[in-house]
């Protein structure tokens, strides 16, 4: 970012064991000035020396750990401080994960959670879960990184933040199965298991909703029809309410039973038609696609 835009502070939060420490090194690795787990109370410091420098500093990452309320509650006054005396912006990236994936990556470390008072990882988790549960509704964009290796997060940050100077919001589509569990990273979810299912029919069963045949067959459909007409109508009217409200991403899922058919044909679908305007970028992913293949 230049002197001659606003800088923006963006705080890195979330679920210990979701990934924190990789989304510090790859924005390093785009030219970051990061400051791991500084305490709440030292945030209107650390604003007052982005807004002095006059440009100079300008991509600014802070990762703030939380290990009680009254972090929570120190984190809220700051930010408010910020909005009331700064002209510099800032976003909250929060990574998440499934308790079962945090719980395994705790065990494969074979680290401790620093909230488990019995040792038991599951303990501590859940009782992160709690303390976080606000900050994540106030996150202007979350990451799952249940199904993520090492690499594709960095390449998610990457992909993210490359052009973080530029203004507009982000769409992500991505389709799922919901026999594998919701997207916990979803800010808005659909069910399109009301739809003519292909798996059903012999010869498209192998083939993705990427493949043609199955595209076609899905999108043939006049309740398919009708319902993309009333989704598109809806998300054109909340899209640019959220980019109002200061959401710099937005997430929509698409499911169906595995996440094979009808869920990525609509993605593949959505993802050409959203995002005409130049301050939106859309992004299409099938998270279980491939999952039942071989």
């Amino acid at each position: 970012m230049t002197g001659e835009g606003m800088a923006t502070l963006l705080i890195i939060t979330g679920m210990s064991g979701a990934g924190k420490t990789i989304a510090v090194q790859s924005l390093e690795d785009l030219g970051f000035f990061c400051v791991d787990n500084l305490p709440p109370v030292l945030i209107p410091k650390f604003a007052e020396l982005i807004e002095s420098s006059k440009g100079k500093i300008g991509k600014v990452a802070l990762v703030i750990d939380l290990r009680g309320r009254e972090f929570f509650t120190a984190l809220s006054e700051s930010l408010n401080y910020i909005k009331d005396h700064y002209t510099i912006g800032y976003e909250i990236l929060f990574l998440d994960a499934t308790d079962s994936v945090l719980v395994q990556r705790y065990k494969e470390s074979r680290r401790r959670h620093p909230l488990a008072e019995g040792g038991l990882p599951l303990e501590g988790i859940r009782h992160e879960r709690r303390l976080l549960e606000d900050l994540k509704g106030w996150a202007t964009q979350v990451i799952d990184t249940s199904n993520l290796k090492p690499a594709q997060l960095k390449e998610r940050i990457v992909s993210r933040f490359t052009n973080h100077d530029q203004p507009g919001i982000a769409i992500n589509v991505t389709s799922f199965g919901f026999k594998y569990g919701v997207p916990i990273d979803a800010d808005l979810i659909f069910d399109v298991r009301f739809l003519p299912n292909p798996h059903y029919v012999e010869h498209l069963r192998p083939n993705t909703g990427q493949h043609s045949e199955v595209y076609d067959y899905v999108m043939k459909w006049p309740e398919t029809q009708t319902f993309l007409g009333k989704l598109l109508d809806m998300l054109n009217y909340l899209i640019p309410l959220y980019s109002k409200e200061g959401k710099s991403q937005i997430v929509i899922g698409i499911g169906c039973t595995g996440g094979k058919h009808r869920s990525v044909a609509i993605a593949e679908y959505l993802g050409r038609m959203l995002g005409t305007s130049e301050t939106e970028t859309v992004r299409v992913s099938h998270r279980d696609a491939e999952r039942d293949r071989h």
